[in-house]
């Protein structure tokens, strides 16, 4: 644990380092849920965007704020029960009255107390001879008078007729069937418990399972109608937080909880009637204490809700930095930054921990107040009660159901005390749900209103537009904007990134609303067409494709939805699957995969190539031969050949249909019916391409910055390398030589094979005590705060034992002392009992509030320390961790949250309650022994039944969570990718169809869940009834043991009353068991992840270290094999060679999925070969310190990744050190960034937005270059960096990476030819091996492969 203890020392250190998000860890001391600091970084709620549209008009205010306010919904317990319809109701009242039965029994068992008490203190004085011993006047010939209950109760007389020396013979055999008649009312109490617990605990597990089953779909149908602008500062991971995390909470807010609450509470109502009923002078006496347990109970809950939703609010903004971090793992290892977004994770969780911390000391105060007016009931019962007895007011029965009644109320309060707890933090989880829930959104999807054309010409319109988005008002994108698009016409949108081309995608797909203008199809205004029916009726092509988890077949299938082929059969929809793949390009690669159309892309398709995501995308488009057709640089991805045979399709498919496409690389709009060139919102120029060339104006500049190098007279071509030229004895090398295929004979195959077919171990699950070891060595600087805790829990415990014997004393007192003579005496030795009570009462105030308040102290730094722990962990484990389908990132993120959370359930208030139990119940059956070891003896035989009981139902529920856990993964799996492409989606209008899919999954939990309620009410309910079995042993026992006179009455009732108590508490203990067993479950997921150790671990400190002054940036692949783990039947690279020498620009292109990228994430250690080995300065990477061997290199991706963050925080991100203004400025210059960063009001600390979102493509992909650039790397990895530039900043941006490429090695992947015509070497890719090589003139001389690609690309004859 020593590594470990150092890496958690790092979420609580580093106090003077400057955080990542500049927010410290103590953020939040305002009291405010976050830190204003933190909001303004980006990571924070919708709500409280209002006061930034006040400069604006009242008209475009009120627009852009409805698109993003989200109003507060007011905590409330009864809303949690929304969903429940008359079934539901039926049920629930059915638990309800059952509830109130069962809370009836306890003073029903007082009542029958108090009356064997009467029966036990009226036993004639003779039967106690032996402890006597004739030392004592007996009473005996006793006469009982009766009393007179006319003017109120009170005793009249006992007739006694003499006293006498000696013993005197008594007859107690109806004292005897007497005790026996108690004892069988006992039985049947018990019997009725049973019955009566089993049902409220089935009802209430039951319906609180189905309730928030239907909440979570509520809200995730909810966060599916929202528009766009209610994403733009809400990431996907805070929807995933609350569907995974928050929702269990209301779930045990609305679970068996309730109904202990209910019961309880009936006992303490029941137990104040049935007081006032005997005694309401004494009742009269002690209410203003059962007042004040009302107050206390009803202001400690309000706090601890409130404290509970600003501890939520801080982790679910966290959450949304994990989901973030987790979904860019490629990234955050490729820039080492996984340090830096552990410290920014872990400033969420200060806050959230601040909060929980508070919320234990709010539930430590009220445990301790509630004790303290619980027990000055008991005192003012003996002090006025021993008065009013000795008055002749009440009788001894009377006294002591009225006390017993009492002391069960007050009791019955001090347990539902973490009860209150979880319904109030379920309650304060509600508020944010609820809030989505309950908001209407500026543009609904799901509303059935607005208007259906009968049919579709596809003519569209922006007329006199104006648009600005609602996460950044100050910027206007769109001014008094015009464009017509006839029916039919395929019409281009050039221009540099951020001119607002992307924006009239939006405004056509009804993303946003427009302050000004409107937008038509065929005459009609958007604004009154149904959202649904519109988009259904467009297909889009985003430049980031969104593929699905799920088959390729099914991914190309959703472009089906809302046509008639949607509900088609298999075959019908495989046909034009099949045919929308080939128009795609896409049918070729598809017909290589192992299960071809049913093979998996993975989360968000990354198991494919970018190219060939974007073809499946392609083929999703237009599968249903839609009206309108939307490209959003959808070719940017592709290889040239295939974008060529692509765009073929697509200029195909846009014949006799209206087409938008948004293009930087203009040979793929050449052909355009009217190309559009804009400029800040406006259009600059527009006309067909050879017009727009004729006029050499905006547009011909824009040609000739990618106009391709011609091939010039003076070949070269003897320099270059072609296959045949380049093959040896191990690059020829077969696929059938090298998979499995091949058996017995000593070849890389074989090793290849070995490493794919290696027999997986199987781990056996860790122990209870592995677990605990686990959480004692996390919380272990916490030793002194826990150590209180457990004493002062322990005090509390023990204080049960304590009031068991004031309790018996006072009733052997009141037997001893039953002479009205001696009733001073009396008097006298009560109050002291009554004195001693009070102190006790004190003492469990100081005890449960320093009890409560450690263990939640302890549990909310637990909490931080192991949430803190797994993110760092997650972020260690290497890449194939991830691709791995188990570990999709809304399950790590879901996991995150739950895991910590289920350990967080057994602490605090629980930790406390189940302290005191545990104490109480096995204290106090050891005190029973030496008490009275045959009653004690007698009574603990019931304690292994009730210990099985309670183990049966941990185990239980700890095999169950373990089944189920697969299903509640694959629900939040499907929740977070539904939320994270959320555009997709509602482009596609899959709200339906993912609704339908998330309502089957939670319906198998729901089925599942059922029949393991049923058995583990039923394990609850037999350990409860337990407590009055018991009860009628020890009155049937014990009442045989006085009358004999082998026990006085003090051990009797000291024994009983212990009894009581310690069952309670065992019922208690037990009552936690599905707490226990997630909890266990947790840990158990926890430390799998703690002890994992990755193949390729960036922790490490292993490895050699080439020094920064050495490094040349030589790189080597020498035969290298390679296949995914995820997809070992698929080999990518099959004997690559290749060499880059110090400080060349080496390109490396070829088709899409031929092994360029794979290339690239091999450079950067994501992978390791099966055969063959990578060298860097000669230096086989494998063998070097992964964490300093990347300092040295800087990716540009080709889908840019940003975080939400400012840009000046997302452009540091990329150097290992701190860096000055200066130095991000220049980075950003090189990028061609800067102008773009200075013309927005908040300069460099513009917000970029969950995932970059406020930010075009290019804008996005320039910060990424920056960011690359700061590194000052010696190895600069481009993969399609440019590829999302306009053809103005691409020209400019190309000429800063040539001059960055001076003096470091430079390797770019590329489908845009013009950015790599200059490159000192191109290597040309096929079928995962180089095919030629050679400069761009040479490539060209040698009229190959890369001659017919530079053809495709050419976009006129020089």
């Amino acid at each position: 644990m020593a590594e470990k203890e150092s890496l958690l020392s790092s979420s609580d250190s580093d106090a003077n380092e400057k955080q990542p998000l500049n927010i410290q860890e103590g953020s939040g001391s305002d009291g405010s849920p976050l830190s204003d600091e933190s909001t303004s970084k980006g990571y924070s709620t919708i709500s409280g965007l209002d006061d930034v549209f006040a400069g604006l008009p009242d008209h475009d205010a009120e627009t852009l704020r409805e698109q993003v306010h989200v109003s507060p919904v007011p905590a409330s317990f009864l809303r949690l029960f929304r969903y429940a319809g008359r079934k539901d109701i039926a049920i629930l009242a059915l638990g309800v009255v059952v509830s109130v039965a069962e809370g009836i029994m306890r003073p029903l068992l007082a009542i029958v107390f108090g009356a064997a008490t009467q029966e036990f203190t009226d036993l004639p004085s003779g039967s106690m001879m032996s402890y006597f011993n004739g030392s004592y006047y007996n009473w005996y010939n006793s006469t009982y008078a009766g009393y007179n209950n006319t003017q109120g109760l009170s005793y009249e007389s006992y007739n006694s007729t003499g006293y006498e020396y000696g013993y005197n013979y008594v007859d107690n055999s109806e004292f005897v069937r007497n005790v026996s008649r108690f004892s069988l009312y006992f039985l049947l109490l018990g019997i009725a418990v049973t019955i009566l617990t089993f049902t409220k605990t089935f009802v209430f597990i039951d319906r609180a399972d189905v309730l928030s089953s239907r909440i979570r779909e509520n809200y995730l149908a909810a966060t599916l109608r929202q528009n766009i602008g209610y994403f733009d500062k809400l990431g996907s991971g805070e929807i995933t937080t609350r569907i995974s995390s928050d929702t269990v909470l209301l779930q045990d807010a609305m679970s068996e909880k309730v109904s202990y609450v209910i019961s309880h509470s009936t006992t303490f109502i029941a137990a104040i009637i049935i007081a006032y009923s005997r005694s309401y002078v004494l009742s009269s006496i002690i209410i203003g204490n059962v007042i004040m347990i009302i107050l206390t109970s009803y202001f400690g809950s309000k706090i601890i809700t409130k404290f509970s939703e600003r501890s939520q609010e801080g982790y679910s903004v966290g959450g949304s930095l994990a989901e973030e971090t987790i979904s860019s793992i490629r990234n955050v290892q490729a820039f080492g930054i996984q340090d830096r977004m552990a410290r920014a994770y872990d400033s969420f969780l200060a806050t959230s921990e601040k909060w929980g911390i508070r919320v234990g000391y709010a539930s430590g105060l009220r445990s301790g107040l509630t004790f303290l007016f619980s027990l000055s009931i008991d005192t003012l019962t003996y002090w006025q009660g021993i008065r009013l007895l000795t008055e002749g007011k009440v009788n001894v029965a009377i006294l002591m159901t009225t006390a017993f009644t009492l002391s069960q109320g007050a009791f019955a309060f001090t347990i539902i005390s973490p009860y209150l707890t979880s319904i109030s933090t379920g309650i304060a989880a509600s508020t944010k749900i609820f809030a989505t829930i309950d908001r209407k959104s500026a543009i609904d999807s799901s509303s059935e209103e607005g208007e259906r054309l009968a049919e579709v010409k596809g003519d569209i319109e922006l007329r006199n537009v104006r648009f600005i988005y609602p996460s950044r008002p100050n910027v206007t994108v769109l001014r008094d904007f015009s464009l017509k698009i006839p029916a039919g016409k395929t019409v281009a949108l050039v221009g540099a990134s951020g001119s607002g081309k992307s924006t009239i995608v939006g405004l056509i797909e009804r993303f946003y609303n427009p302050l000004a203008g409107e937008v038509l199809l065929d005459g009609h205004s958007i604004l009154d067409l149904n959202t649904r029916w519109l988009r259904q009726k467009i297909a889009l092509v985003s430049q980031e494709p969104s593929l699905f988890a799920c088959s390729i077949f099914e991914n190309v299938c959703y472009g089906l939805i809302g046509t008639p082929y949607e509900h088609a059969s298999d075959v019908e929809k495989r046909e034009l699957v099949v045919d929308a793949c080939k128009q795609a390009n896409a049918w070729d690669f598809i017909q290589t995969l192992p299960d071809g159309l049913d093979t998996g892309v993975g989360e968000r398709g990354i198991l494919m190539s970018g190219g060939q995501k974007q073809r499946i995308a392609i083929a999703r488009s237009i599968v249903a031969n839609p009206k309108i057709l939307l490209l959003d640089e959808a070719t940017s991805a592709l290889d040239t050949k295939s974008e060529g045979v692509v765009q073929e399709a697509l200029d195909r498919a846009s014949k006799k249909r209206t087409t938008i496409v948004i293009a930087h690389r203009l040979s793929t709009i050449k052909d355009a019916d009217l190309i559009v060139v804009m400029r800040t919102g406006e259009i600059i120029e527009q006309g067909t391409h050879t017009e727009l060339l004729y006029r050499k104006g905006e547009y011909y500049n824009l040609v000739q910055a990618q106009s391709i190098e011609a091939l010039k007279e003076t070949t070269e071509s003897s320099d270059s390398i072609t296959e045949g030229e380049e093959a040896d004895a191990n690059t020829e090398i077969e696929l059938s030589n090298f998979g499995s295929a091949l058996a017995g004979v000593q070849t890389k195959g074989t090793v290849a094979s070995t490493i794919f077919h290696k027999k997986v171990e199987v781990t056996k699950p860790a122990s209870t005590v592995d677990i605990i070891s686990l959480l004692y060595n996390i919380s272990r600087r916490d030793l002194t705060i826990l150590l209180i805790g457990l004493y002062s829990g322990a005090i509390t415990g023990m204080a049960y034992i304590g009031l068991s014997l004031l309790y018996g004393t006072a009733i052997q007192r009141i037997q001893e002392y039953n002479n009205p003579n001696d009733y001073a005496l009396l008097r006298r030795t009560v109050y002291t009992v009554a004195a001693f009570l009070f102190m006790q009462a004190v003492v469990l105030l100081i005890t449960s509030c320093a009890s409560g308040s450690m263990f939640g102290y302890s549990s909310s730094r637990l909490v931080r320390r192991i949430r803190a722990l797994v993110f760092r962990h997650m972020l260690r484990q290497d890449i194939s961790y991830f691709d791995d389908s188990e570990h999709t990132t809304g399950a790590l993120t879901s996991s995150l949250a739950r895991d910590a959370q289920s350990i967080e359930s057994i602490g605090g208030a629980t930790a406390n309650k189940l302290v005191e139990s545990i104490v109480t119940s096995f204290g106090g059956f050891i005190f029973c022994v030496a008490f009275g070891y045959k009653l004690g003896l007698v009574l603990l035989s019931a304690l292994p039944v009730m210990l099985a009981i309670g183990y049966f139902r941990f185990q239980f529920t700890t095999a169950f969570s373990e089944t189920m856990k697969g299903h509640h993964a694959k629900s939040s799996t499907y929740a977070c990718e539904a939320t994270s492409s959320i555009r997709t989606v509602l482009s596609l209008t899959r709200e339906q169809e993912i609704l339908a899919g998330y309502r089957r999954t939670l319906a198998v939990i729901i089925e599942g869940n059922r029949i393991a309620n049923i058995k583990s009410a039923a394990l609850v309910a037999i350990g409860r009834g337990m407590q009055y079995y018991v009860m009628a042993l020890a009155f049937y026992y014990g009442g045989i043991l006085v009358a004999s006179g082998e026990y006085s009455l003090n051990q009797f009732f000291v024994i009983f009353i212990i009894v009581v108590f310690g069952l309670e508490n065992a019922t208690t203990i037990f009552s936690f068991a599905p707490e226990m067993s997630k909890a266990l479950q947790a840990g158990r997921n926890i430390k799998k992840l703690l002890d994992s150790e990755p193949d390729i671990d960036a922790w490490s400190t292993e490895g050699g270290v080439i020094p920064a002054d050495d490094i040349n940036g030589e790189i080597e692949f020498r035969d290298v094999y390679f296949r995914y783990p995820t997809r070992s039947d698929v080999p990518v690279l099959r004997g690559l060679n290749l060499s880059v020498k110090k400080g060349q620009f080496v390109a490396l292109v070829g088709a899409s999925g031929c092994g360029k990228s794979t290339t690239i994430g091999l450079i950067e250690l994501f992978y390791r070969p099966q055969w063959g080995t990578v060298f860097m300065d000669g230096r086989d990477i494998s063998t070097l310190n992964v964490s300093e061997y990347r300092k040295n290199i800087a990716l540009v991706q080709q889908e840019p990744v940003l975080y939400a963050g400012t840009i000046r925080y997302n452009v540091a991100l990329g150097s290992p050190s701190t860096l000055t203004d200066e130095e991000i400025i220049e980075a950003c210059r090189l990028a061609n960034i800067h102008d773009f960063i200075t013309s927005l009001p908040e300069g460099y600390d513009t917000l970029c937005g969950t995932k970059g979102s406020l930010l075009s493509g290019g804008q996005k992909q320039r910060i990424a270059i920056a960011r690359a650039l700061v590194r000052k790397p010696k190895v600069l990895l481009l993969d399609e960096a440019t590829s999302a530039l306009d053809s103005e900043s691409e020209k400019i941006v190309q000429a800063a990476l040539d001059e960055a490429a001076k003096g470091r090695t430079t390797i770019a992947v590329a489908h845009r030819l013009s950015t790599i015509q200059n490159a000192d070497v191109i290597y040309v890719f096929e079928n995962g091996k180089i095919l030629e090589s050679g400069t761009h003139q040479q490539l060209l001389a040698n009229r190959s492969k890369y001659f017919d690609l530079v053809q495709l690309q050419a976009l006129e004859k020089n």
